[in-house]
């Protein structure tokens, strides 16, 4: 291979869907792709409705926020009839909305199949509307499995801290499903199987060889050796010793429980109290990790044990990429905001995160 031919191997090139056209979608990729340093080491198109990102354009124009050209954007475009159109109003998701933003999804995923794509970064959809649509799917996470034909695959949430530069991942064991549910869904296969997902990509997509997982326990106080729940007694416990022989060079620390373990990632993620001289304002000062890395990686065994707090740290930087697939795919960990579409108020910062990560994690790969 010769050295332009290197290089060229290295830009990836990357889909990125509009998203539920109805919602914010279309208004934080006109901003994030007006920054003109985000796609310096990629090549990114869109794929959605020229037309409707046009209107998009038009409403917000007027702001004065910068804008990407909508004429100038690589772009896959997906046409509508006027009636389908005439339905698609900012604001308001409907079967409409929900059906274009599942076509988008369905057209990325094809192209990234045929190789055309080494990744895909999804702007946000609402499942209500894709059921509206006859588009009967938990997220988008489950179709992108389905359509590459995986059956082990993963939510993982990462973030890089502001303030220090650390990185925050987590990993769900379990994802949408009913709180009442979690317990019984909870297997020893399934957390072996999440378990191994999140060292081969912690391996193969971040680079670390040998890395460090915490694992949180399912009941308050990790069940109290059985006063609280008997999950952690009865298998758990023994599940988590099984894994440690089963990898060697993996440092596994659990169950901690899940009050406590993420006083460490906070304490990683915000630093030290500020020392005199600093601002306080992490665009202006230089992160500095001002303790030692407390893990890796993060196993929580059901959405909002592990959620909620990714979200309170991490609300504008966490991205959701989805693990197990064969190609990388990213998205912002925020979603539709239908209150706040056509406004032009809505942040594009997660977006720029997904797309900077989807760059990292595939030129990673690359290598």
């Amino acid at each position: 291979m010769s050295s332009s031919d290197s290089l060229q191997r290295q830009r990836p090139h990357l889909a990125l869907t509009m998203g539920d056209p109805a919602s914010i979608g279309p208004e934080i990729i006109l901003k994030a792709l007006a920054d003109p340093t985000l796609t310096e080491t990629c090549d990114l198109t869109v794929i959605g409705t020229r037309s409707l990102l046009h209107q998009t354009y038009q409403q917000l124009h007027s702001t004065g926020k910068p804008l990407a050209d909508v004429d100038s954007l690589s772009m896959i475009d997906i046409p509508f009839d006027s009636n389908t159109l005439s339905q698609i109003i900012p604001g308001c998701g409907n079967a409409a909305s929900g059906k274009a933003s599942f076509i988008y999804l369905e057209k990325a995923i094809d192209h990234t199949l045929e190789g055309k794509f080494d990744g895909i970064v999804t702007a946000p959809i609402a499942k209500s509307c894709w059921k509206a649509a006859g588009y009967h799917y938990p997220g988008q996470t489950e179709v992108l499995a389905q359509k590459a034909q995986v059956d082990r695959f993963g939510m993982l949430f990462v973030g890089r801290s502001p303030y220090t530069g650390w990185t925050l991942r987590t990993l769900l064991v379990t994802t949408h499903i009913p709180l009442n549910q979690v317990s019984q869904t909870l297997t020893p296969q399934l957390m072996s199987l999440k378990l191994d997902l999140l060292i081969n990509c912690l391996r193969q997509d971040f680079g670390l060889e040998n890395p460090k997982i915490v694992i949180s326990g399912l009941n308050p106080h990790s069940g109290e050796n059985g006063q609280l729940g008997t999950e952690e007694k009865d298998w758990l416990l023994s599940w988590l010793e099984t894994a440690k022989t089963q990898y060697p060079n993996v440092e596994l620390q659990g169950l901690v429980p899940p009050d406590t373990m993420w006083v460490k990632p906070a304490k990683a993620w915000y630093g030290n109290p500020l020392q005199v001289g600093q601002t306080g304002d992490p665009s202006r000062d230089q992160p500095t990790l001002t303790m030692k890395n407390p893990a890796d990686a993060y196993l929580a065994l059901y959405h909002d044990q592990g959620l909620i707090p990714v979200k309170l740290m991490a609300f504008d930087q966490a991205i959701n990429t989805t693990i197990g697939l064969p190609f990388i795919r990213t998205s912002p960990d925020h979603g539709t905001a239908f209150d706040i579409a056509g406004k032009g108020i809505a942040r594009d910062t997660s977006l720029k995160a997904a797309i900077n990560l989807a760059i990292e994690l595939t030129q990673q790969r690359f290598k």
